[in-house]
């Protein structure tokens, strides 16, 4: 039975290939960088071809077809270019090798020898076992450090120490004090309730460290001693050999030694949606991103094909993965209060000093003689400044808020997420897997006699459309071309992959590398997928003989079939550059023309060029007629028979393509103000493109030269370069950047919060965790989603949906706009208990003591029963119209804005004078101004027309709170018209909290005993007419305040989406005359 050679691939890395690519090689050598060109020879000669004798073909089994491909693409052209920009550099020879040098890391630019010598191994032996401890004694083990679990004890602790939360401790204690039982017990309830509610939401708790540790590897196969041993992952210290094979993965970031077909899946680090092939090769430039060190292994990533050998060059912290962990811990150390907390605390003090200077007032009226009655009503006076049940309707309203979400597939891990996303102003979104489907696709192939062709469909699905783009006609299987047909055959049969449609669901499925289920599905679109063709009755089924798989040094497989009439033919796909070589003519529409390898380049290369600037990996297909005597078996023909004399059949090139509803999604975001960023690990030629198609660049971008500055499309490698101020100095930041790595992101992130933007970023992978966690809004995605993305994350989208972000930052517009709703209305129905409080003292009785306006229960009453119900229900207020049409709040608009202050003084202050004006027309128009004995404490008959008073102020205050209500739903249209009752929807829980308080007012009114001896009021008669008139006056102001703020709003609101549209603008217009594209 044939076999492959051991040797070292690498070793004549020149052999076979055509002379064009050796001279490149040379090239490289002489370090000749004049020119990129690429260019093809001639096929290679017999002497040429000899050089592949040793290779054998396998015979067609099962274990040789499931690893049959991995990754056909532009990565074949990308090593090309790398070689041919010295970026790699060939083997330099024995006498350089034996050089005394040694060098520093980066250990990708290093040749192995130095490495070694660097980290004081043996490249064949491995350490000595009996230096391993010595060595984990000063690098320590193979793990993350963590920060520990969580604590319960202190996370509750922590929900107290809030400067609201400890205003109301004061007054608890306070009340106790003086024995004020009830009072001290509903504000204990409040402090219970809100640290409960806040205890639920953050106890789950991060665990990014915890997903980290797990993803490492348990075990690895190392060689100590010269012996290969297993050893725990953790064990590994810089200078293990490790030996890796398919299924692995990788326990240390290493730098590879050897490889056989080795290919690695880095998604998940670097956001390459296609595995990579691994060399040993050393690269000359050190800024070479992760993705394209193919001369690296790290921790963490998986090998989904071949084997290798590798010299670890950094565990634990020091990996890749570790630095990702290490930026995860500082970035946690650091965490920033949000707008809505510093807002909240700012309020507290200044309602702390507020009520502190309101009791000195109380006091120093009574002239600093201080009894009893001093501190009652000094107490009733900063009871009525802070409102007790704010913060507890506060989180339950976010709560409410995270239930909402959850319902539109996005899960709130942090309760704060939801004030920020209503401010959000730039979206920073991965491309893998988010904006696109993480399904491979052919969308578009090119035949050498008819050009393209688009190919409809999306995913894995077999419904597509073939279309002619030049004749833009539809064609089937009933008209293709012969050459057509072959190409079809070739796509199908040479392909190891499976698609399968699940009989319940009615999905599809697929089995095999994601190139190859792309060219099966066009296969299936075409109505000649592998089945039909090889499972069919006997007259028309197609045999598999012999399968030659994907070997990345040659970076193309072939297929030897029997036809249906019993002839045979091979089949080969790969790398353009690899499968030219071996054709000595093109299927043009008059048959097979022969062409040199020259004319063959001047056919097809353009039409590379054409798809890959659409951001499309290219693929090449070829096939020939076997012409053999009597039977032929898989062992036949060896590889190097097979792949001479090719027929080329065309082009395909395959993508990612973006999700159905992303563009749809980027359109909300810039209609509502918001400005769509992709920060992708992918190349710049398919993020480009992908970017065009979702309308995050204009769709002629990069198609027309020096139309747009260049600069909204950018390398990670040239951003990263960039000092702050040279970002700062730019007109606009990026829209694009390709190729980035975790800190390019979080240089990204760092650059917007500069520019004093909210930002949210998007993303599914261990890469994306560093800047989900410096964002101020981190987006995981749930089903494609790391378990470190997702702790790393402040949301989850459960549908992994691009456009549930839009939902989710439209909810939390909602949520932060009823949060200002109801904080306008609690705040300034305090305010309105304060002013006739405070004007109160200057009604004295017969003693000299001030009258209550209110007793200490009416305060509490007013602000835990009728103002509560009313607030938690405009925390449930219904989405506006206008939501997603306006632009984000400003960041300088937080929660007690300079409009948001105006109101709740306007409101509370005109309330307040209402509430003073039915007390003195009670007092001194009905009445004859006479204010009792001792009114503050007990009734009496001489305490009558004080009760009725209170009454009078109770209910006006009361009722006008309820239909504050209603005002503040808008806070700036009206509220009081027929058309906003009719046309709007309407918040049926405000309308039943407000029926319910009033019921409670009546019963509190009226009911002996319980309005006499627990309000000290009594129930009112002629004074509801009052009460009507007082009401009647407040809507009519109301209006009048929101047609006057209502004419600068406008204005302003006009004049910041102009200035958004101009940046937006500014950022798509294109360059005139004269300007520079750089």
């Amino acid at each position: 039975m044939s076999h492959i050679p051991s040797s070292h691939p690498s070793q004549d890395e020149g052999a076979g290939l055509p002379a064009s690519l050796q001279a490149l090689n040379a090239d490289d050598d002489n370090n000749n960088n004049s020119t990129t060109a690429i260019t093809f020879a001639d096929h290679p000669s017999k002497e040429k071809q000899q050089q592949h004798a040793t290779i054998k073909q396998k015979p067609l089994r099962r274990m040789s077809t499931s690893h049959s491909s991995i990754s056909f693409d532009t990565r074949s052209v990308r090593s090309v270019l790398m070689k041919r920009m010295n970026l790699v550099k060939r083997r330099r020879k024995k006498k350089l090798r034996e050089m005394e040098r040694v060098e520093g890391p980066p250990y990708h630019t290093m040749e192995l020898d130095t490495v070694a010598k660097l980290l004081k191994s043996d490249l064949e032996e491995g350490l000595n076992e009996s230096e391993i401890e010595q060595r984990r004694q000063e690098c320590g083990h193979n793990e993350m450090e963590g920060e520990g679990g969580v604590n319960p004890f202190k996370l509750l602790l922590k929900q107290f120490f809030n400067i609201m939360v400890l205003i109301l401790l004061i007054a608890m204690i306070v009340s106790f004090v003086f024995k004020d039982w009830v009072e001290a017990g509903v504000i204990g309830v409040i402090m219970l309730l809100n640290a409960g509610v806040g205890f639920a939401q953050e106890f789950k708790a991060e665990k990014t460290m915890d997903s980290l540790r797990q993803m490492a590897s348990p075990t690895s196969q190392v060689v100590r001693n010269g012996q290969s041993k297993t050893v725990p992952t953790r064990e590994l210290v810089p200078g293990d050999i490790i030996l890796l094979k398919a299924g692995d993965v990788v326990g240390a970031d290493s730098r590879v030694i050897e490889s056989f077909n080795m290919d690695v899946d880095e998604a998940l680090l670097t956001g390459e949606s296609v595995p990579v092939s691994k060399v040993s090769d050393t690269l000359d430039a050190a800024d070479v991103p992760l993705g394209d060190r193919v001369n690296m292994c790290y921790s963490s990533t998986v090998l989904t094909k071949g084997r290798g050998k590798a010299v670890v060059t950094g565990i634990g912290m020091q990996t890749e993965i570790g630095k990702i962990a290490l930026r995860l811990l500082s970035s946690s150390e650091g965490n920033r209060k949000t707008p809505l907390q510093k807002s909240l605390d700012r309020m507290a003090l200044y309602l702390l000093g507020i009520a502190i200077l309101a009791v000195i007032i109380v006091f120093a009226v009574a002239k600093f003689h201080i009894e009893d009655s001093q501190i009652l009503y000094a107490i009733s006076t900063a009871i009525s400044v802070i409102p007790e049940a704010l913060v507890a309707v506060v989180t339950l309203t976010q709560a409410f808020g995270v239930h909402g979400m959850a319902k539109a597939n996005a899960l709130v891990r942090k309760i704060s997420a939801l004030e920020l996303l209503g401010a959000v102003t730039n979206v920073c979104s991965d491309k893998t897997g988010t904006l696109t489907q993480s399904k491979m696709v052919l969308t578009r192939f090119w035949r050498p006699d008819d050009g393209f062709y688009k190919v409809g469909g999306l995913g894995f699905s077999v419904e597509g459309e073939i279309i002619n783009e030049s004749a833009k006609s539809l064609v089937t299987r009933d008209t293709f071309g012969q050459g057509l047909t072959n190409m079809v055959l070739a796509a199908a049969l040479c392909n190891m992959s499976e698609i399968h449609k699940d009989k319940e669901t009615g999905e599809w499925h697929s089995v095999g590398d994601p190139t190859e289920v792309a060219l099966q599905v066009f296969a299936h679109k075409a109505g000649m997928g592998k089945p039909s063709l090889t499972k069919s009755t006997e007259d028309h089924r197609w045999t598999l003989i012999a399968e030659y798989p994907f070997d990345s040094s040659i970076k193309r497989m072939s297929v030897l079939a029997q036809s249906p009439d019993g002839g045979y033919y091979a089949f080969i796909k790969g790398a353009t550059e690899r499968v030219l070589p071996t054709c000595v003519g093109a299927h043009m529409a008059d048959g097979d023309r022969p062409m040199s390898q020259a004319e063959l380049e001047a056919l097809a290369l353009p039409q590379v060029e054409e798809l890959a600037k659409g951001g499309l990996r290219v693929l090449s297909l070829a096939m020939r007629k076997i012409k053999s005597e009597g039977a032929v078996t898989s062992e036949t023909y060896e590889r190097e028979a097979i792949e001479e004399d090719m027929i080329f059949l065309g082009l395909v090139g395959i993508y990612d393509p973006p999700r159905a509803e992303s563009k749809h999604a980027v359109g909300e975001c810039h209609k509502a103000g918001i400005t769509v960023h992709m920060l992708t690990g992918d190349h710049i030629a398919t993020a480009t493109a992908i970017a065009r198609e979702v309308s995050i660049v204009p769709e002629d971008f990069g198609l027309v030269e020096n139309k747009y500055p260049s600069d909204l499309v950018m390398v990670a490698t040239k951003f990263d370069k960039l000092s702050e101020e040279a970002i700062d100095a730019m007109p606009q930041l990026p829209l694009v950047i390709a190729r980035c790595s975790p800190d390019t992101k979080v240089k990204m992130i760092e650059a917007l919060h500069r520019r004093k933007r909210i930002t949210g970023m998007t993303g599914d992978g261990v890469n994306d965790s560093p800047s989900l966690k410096e964002s101020d809004i981190g987006i995981a995605m749930g089903q494609n989603g790391s378990d470190v993305a997702k702790q790393a994350a402040d949301i989850v989208l459960v549908d992994d949906n691009f456009a549930t972000i839009v939902k989710a930052i439209e909810e939390g517009r909602r949520v932060f706009a009823n949060i200002s709703r109801f904080v306008v209305h609690m705040v300034s129905g305090n305010v309105a208990e304060v002013v006739p409080l405070l004007i109160g003292l200057a009604f004295k009785d017969k003693t000299g003591t001030s009258v209550f306006l209110m007793t200490p229960i009416q305060i509490l009453f007013n602000n835990i029963l009728t103002s509560s119900p009313p607030a938690m229900s405009l925390g449930l207020e219904p989405v506006h119209p206008d939501q997603m049409l306006v632009p984000p709040r400003s960041t300088d608009e937080g929660l007690f804005s300079r409009s948001n202050v105006a109101d709740l003084m306007f409101y509370g202050w005109m309330m307040g004078i209402i509430c003073l004006l039915n007390f003195i027309v009670v007092v001194y128009g009905y009445g004859d101004g006479n204010l009792g004995d001792n009114c503050n404490r007990v009734y009496s008959d001489s305490c009558d027309i004080v009760f009725r008073a209170r009454g009078a102020v109770f209910t006006a205050l009361t009722i006008m709170i309820l239909l504050h209500g209603f005002t503040c739903r808008d806070l700036i249209n009206p509220i009081w018209t027929w058309k906003a009752w009719i046309k709007r929807k309407q918040n049926w829980y405000l309308i039943y909290s407000v029926a319910i308080c009033f019921v409670l007012l009546v019963i509190v009114l009226y009911v002996p005993v319980l309005n006499t001896v627990v309000f000290k009021h009594k129930g009112i008669t002629w004074e509801w007419g009052m009460v009507a008139v007082s009401c009647m006056l407040y809507m009519a102001l109301s209006e009048a305040w929101k047609f006057v703020k209502r004419r600068r709003y406008r204005k302003k609101q006009a004049i910041r989406a102009k200035a958004i549209s101009a940046e937006r603008t500014g950022q798509l217009q294109p360059l005139t005359h004269g300007e520079d594209d750089d």
